[in-house]
């Protein structure tokens, strides 16, 4: 059943606008009486009949309203050392579909991709496009937050700060086997091409983060926060 974002919903109606709209009238050509599956952003789906559809705006009525269960009960947040070319756009997609609640791209001291001010404004804004796909075709009930680029410093600070914080290492650390139990709030870190300086890692140290280990391969920038996302999601019951 088609499936759609849309934060004009109560208990009782619903409507869709914009290029959605446009999809549904135009693309799909569905007409009233037909039936789509609408989500609100905050975790909720809500069975609708189509009473109107057109290009500017699809009227809906709502027949039963439920949890999204495609929702994870953990909350990730992924801070991706800044990639070189588009390795971004595939992190963030495939980190969406997995169940990451939140992204953090990261100036880090080994980042070559380092784009001024105005050209990281066009790459967020696409990220957060991109994200906004992969959520709905994967079904999330959240749209999971793309943030404006850190620095390295304020990301592990906050790291540090969160219930399970992991910095993976690719000149070794601990096992991170044990650190998923019980954990509701968990960030993790991904450094870029070049890997992470010492001095980062012990920066990260200082600021309360694990330093842990993906094994003896040393994994892509882009197919790093991927494993660790999957390890995540399976080991916390969302897998």
């Amino acid at each position: 059943m088609p499936r759609f974002f849309t934060q004009e919903v109560d208990a009782a109606t619903a409507r869709i606008t914009g290029p959605d709209a446009v999809h549904i009238a135009r693309v799909l050509r569905m007409r009233p009486g037909e039936q789509i599956t609408v989500c609100d952003l905050a975790g909720s789906d809500y069975l609708c009949e189509i009473l109107s559809a057109k290009s500017d705006a699809v009227d809906l009525r709502v027949l039963e309203q439920r949890p999204t269960v495609a929702e994870p009960t953990v909350h990730v947040t992924l801070f991706q050392g800044l990639p070189k070319a588009d390795k971004m756009e595939l992190i963030v997609q495939k980190s969406v579909e997995l169940g990451v609640s939140r992204i953090v791209p990261v100036l880090t001291a080994r980042c070559v991709s380092r784009p001024d001010k105005a050209v990281m404004a066009k790459k967020t804004e696409r990220w957060r496009k991109i994200a906004l796909e992969a959520a709905k075709q994967s079904g999330r009930g959240k749209l999971p937050r793309v943030d404006d680029t850190m620095g390295f410093t304020e990301a592990v600070q906050e790291l540090g700060q969160m219930e399970r914080g992991i910095l993976f290492y690719e000149k070794g650390g601990d096992t991170h086997r044990d650190l998923w139990s019980g954990a509701r709030e968990i960030g993790v870190c991904i450094g870029p091409e070049g890997g992470f300086a010492d001095e980062e890692v012990a920066l990260a140290v200082r600021a309360g983060a694990h330093i842990c280990t993906l094994g003896p391969r040393i994994l892509r920038t882009e197919t790093a926060p991927l494993c660790v996302l999957s390890v995540v999601m399976y080991a916390t019951g969302n897998l």
